[in-house]
């Protein structure tokens, strides 16, 4: 390309841009009105600059979601700076302004961050640097460091987030941002800007197929496809090994993904979807923990009888920052999660060693009926007996008042009923705006508030079951889910997080027992949703209520999203080693069945292709170059009759409406194509003159 001045950068003497980039003016055929006063305005190194700054915003907007407030308007300021410099045709602003600037951005960066080092630091300052250099473009080296710079700000948005329409924004912006970089490199009149948009997705495309080829066979390391160590903080947070009134509602109340379950068979009823985390059986009056191991509670050999065919499942687990496993009740011993060393416990909880701050595909197994401790010894069951002293006095006198309307030998199903049916039976509200308790929470919640999300009645159940003797403790993890009829997968959110509870018995073993079944059947039986709908503005609830109108097209557009961006998660950011090894053995599994009929269809493409190739390119390069022309001028309707010759062509092409620059172009190509077509000259001067044809070519367009 030539070393003339780039687009947008005024001389040194703030004399006009040089002719060969003033626009042309009015011509015989030139379009006139409001448009065409805009073009005259615009110059080509305004529209070029504009075209640039356009692609840095494109560049620097995503990352507005998470840099503080200062630094977005900052980077729009100065790129408003920049854009009226260029639209009033002003000099760039001097380094002894733009040094203070800089040096009191950084600082701020510093105070925001109070730190220089790491990747939010880093992100800040490239868009900073990026914002600055727009101020300092003075040479052509200056806007490839802008172009430059401004790809690599762009892939660091991936470091934030990989879904879909960032990825789909990010091939937008490169479009953009590769249109400018090709608009500063012509010399001579530039194509409209379709051209050259036309011109960049031809680019692309050519790239495509190699971009696929290495992301599909390139080998990789274990892990996402974008991600950094120590980046575990930006992990998201779920279900935590304490329980306190509001720690579920208030976790209830988001819809991000826990995690997508697909069956490898018929899929459970939704009253049977228990998805099992953590256990908790210390109560200090107001929270539930785990029972921790130091209190010399010793490992068992957990009498577990299962029954019945196992439900095989894959879950996909998204980054929840914990260490916890959600698994179907009740777990098989055959549990495995690549990247990470598993632990279990005495209370059939599953957990890594290592938070999970990336996401996690394994394969489980379930067994739905199963029998848990059964004929253990009552002695080992005595610290899920334990209660604090000093707490909740009417609970523990309601507990002796249903104990003593039993019988003395009342099985344990029994006073477990009486509680559920008083639950049932008076006037508990299921809300996820609970009432505030005080010191005595359970008591405050049976006799006054009646009113509580899941883990209020499974905490005051466990406390009453307690209190009469019977051993119980608080599971508390995910139940349900929602099926997406497009893929198949279900999907388990945040909003499903749930409490129950479990009762021992010497006979049975361990038995779940889910209150808030008693309170809001819909909650277990349909979803959160259906116990608890949620108000909608403008009288839109029932258009709203996607998981209760599935046939709607709202809800039908909701599923198909959801299974392709399932499937953008499970194909392009879990792409990991083992999915690349057996897609590649698929794959040559697929061609080895088929290799020889594959082999041949390939071969008569490739032949037919070349000879289609040979049939239409011209004899030579000049030949090649009178066609490419030939085929320019049939675009708008002056194609080159069979018996026309270039003197002939020429004549008849001087009547097309056109620019004067165009038509000079047109002429000295056909002139220049005569003399060498019937001609005579040496090899040097038809180099030289191929290459003069070569560049009047996209001038006759």
């Amino acid at each position: 390309m030539s070393s003339a001045r780039p687009p947008g950068l005024p001389s040194a003497a703030g004399a006009p841009p040089a002719a060969a980039t003033q626009p042309a003016g009015p011509a015989h055929g030139a379009p006139s009105g409001p448009r065409a006063q805009l073009a005259l305005r615009l110059t080509r190194d305004k529209s070029d600059t504009l075209l640039l700054l356009a692609a840095a915003l494109m560049v620097l907007a995503p990352h507005f979601a998470h840099l503080p407030l200062w630094i977005s308007a900052l980077a729009c300021a100065t790129l408003l700076w920049r854009a009226a410099i260029t639209w009033l045709g002003k000099r760039m602003p001097p380094t002894w302004l733009l040094v203070p600037i800089a040096v009191a951005a950084m600082a701020g960066v510093y105070r925001s961050y109070h730190t220089l080092l790491g990747r939010e630091v880093g992100v800040a300052m490239l868009v900073l640097l990026l914002a600055f250099k727009l101020l300092e473009m003075h040479a052509r080296r200056d806007l490839f460091v802008v172009t430059f710079l401004s790809f690599f700000v762009l892939l660091t948005n991936f470091l934030y987030t990989q879904s879909m329409p960032t990825a789909l924004w990010t091939v937008l912006t490169l479009l953009v941002l590769l249109t400018a970089q090709q608009s500063f490199q012509y010399t001579g009149r530039v194509p409209p800007l379709a051209r050259r948009l036309r011109t960049t997705l031809k680019v692309g495309a050519l790239a495509a197929p190699l971009a696929l080829l290495l992301f599909v066979a390139f080998p990789r390391i274990q892990g996402p496809l974008w991600g950094l160590p120590g980046d575990t903080s930006s992990a998201r947070s779920g279900l935590s090994d304490s329980m306190a009134p509001g720690t579920l509602s208030s976790l209830a109340q988001s819809d991000e993904i826990a995690f997508r379950v697909r069956f490898a068979g018929a899929a459970p009823a939704q009253q049977q979807l228990y998805w099992r985390s953590i256990v908790l059986g210390d109560y200090d009056g107001r929270t539930w923990t785990r029972v921790p191991r130091k209190r010399g509670l010793q490992r068992l050999e957990v009498a577990i009888h299962a029954r019945g065919a196992p439900v095989r499942y894959e879950t996909t687990m998204e980054p929840s920052n914990t260490r916890w496993l959600a698994l179907l009740e009740l777990a098989a011993p055959d549990l495995g999660v690549p990247g990470f060393r598993l632990r279990d416990s005495d209370e059939m909880e599953q957990f890594t060693t290592e938070p999970i701050a990336r996401r996690v595909r394994y394969e489980a197994s379930a067994y739905l009926d199963y029998t848990l401790q059964a004929g253990e010894s009552p002695q080992r069951m005595t610290h899920w007996l334990e209660l604090p002293a000093g707490f909740n006095p009417r609970t523990l006198a309601l507990a002796r008042q249903l104990r003593a309307a039993a019988d003395d030998d009342a099985p344990v199903q029994q006073l477990s009923n009486a509680v559920l049916t008083r639950f049932r039976t008076q006037d508990y509200r299921y809300t996820l705006e609970p009432p505030r308790t005080g010191a005595n929470a359970v008591d405050d919640f049976l006799f006054a508030t009646r009113a509580g999300f899941c883990e209020h009645y499974a905490g005051a159940y466990v406390v009453l079951m307690r209190a009469m003797g019977v051993p119980a403790r608080v599971v508390t993890g995910y139940q349900g889910g929602e099926r997406n009829p497009v893929d198949g997968y279900l999907t388990v959110r945040q909003s499903d997080a749930h409490a129950w509870a479990e009762i021992w018995s010497q006979q049975a073993g361990w038995q779940r027992v889910d209150p808030t079944a008693a309170v809001a059947p819909e909650r277990v039986e349909r979803n959160l949703a259906r116990a608890l709908p949620r108000p909608a503005p403008f009288g839109l609830a029932p258009l709203l209520d996607l998981q209760n109108n599935p046939d709607s097209w709202l809800a039908q557009l909701r599923f198909a999203y959801a299974a392709l961006n399932n499937s953008w998660n499970q194909w392009v950011l879990d792409y990991n080693p083992e999915r690349r090894r057996s897609f590649l053995e698929e794959l040559s599994s697929l061609f080895g069945h088929w290799r020889t009929a594959l082999g041949a269809v390939l071969v008569a493409v490739l032949l037919a292709v070349l000879r289609w190739q040979r049939a239409r390119r011209p004899a030579d390069a000049l030949e090649a170059l009178y066609a490419a022309f030939c085929r320019q001028q049939l675009r708008h309707g002056y194609g080159r009759a069979p018996s026309e010759g270039p003197r002939s062509y020429a004549a008849r092409l001087r009547s097309m409406p056109a620019s004067t620059d165009k038509h000079a172009a047109m002429e000295q190509f056909l002139h220049l194509y005569g003399m060498l077509k019937y001609g005579a000259g040496g090899t040097e001067s038809r180099s030289a003159s191929l290459a003069t044809l070569t560049t009047l070519l996209p001038l006759c367009r």
